[in-house]
């Protein structure tokens, strides 16, 4: 992989899930080559996300401590796009034209603007191609 790609949340929470060794395996993976070669981003939807399921429903929820450290070494280096309204219009011209959710939208607007190829995630809809950016389940 050496094209820019980004990463939905389900790929970090499946970092920490070890009822899906695989799933957790692949998971690893993309967010070390992430890191390692800079080839991956997150937006700050996915930190909100990400917060917000493992605080509350992990099967050990992180504590705050723990968020603070996951936050500095990897949520941040790998966080690129910010909120701003044309990442809103974006979305919402996304959404009108695939019929996904706005927040799903609000991610593929986000991988749009930092000009990935790819989007790893699990929610969405496998190999379809939007304005030259692949979606990709990797598990």
């Amino acid at each position: 992989m050496s094209a820019r790609f980004f990463l939905d949340t389900n790929v970090l929470v499946y970092c920490f899930d070890e009822t899906a060794p695989r799933k957790q395996r692949v998971a690893h993976a993309l967010v070390r080559e992430a890191l390692e070669a800079h080839h991956g981003i997150i937006s700050t939807q996915v930190i909100q996300e990400f917060f917000s399921v493992a605080s509350r429903k992990f099967a050990r929820p992180m504590d705050a401590a723990a968020c603070r450290v996951y936050l500095d070494s990897v949520l941040s280096p790998l966080c690129e796009v910010y909120p701003n309204v044309e990442l809103y219009r974006q979305a919402i011209n996304v959404r009108e034209e695939t019929g996904y959710t706005f927040y799903d939208s609000l991610i593929v607007a986000a991988a749009l603007e930092a000009g990935c190829k790819a989007i790893y995630s699990e929610d969405l809809q496998h190999n379809r191609k939007l304005h030259g950016l692949e979606i990709k389940n990797p598990f």
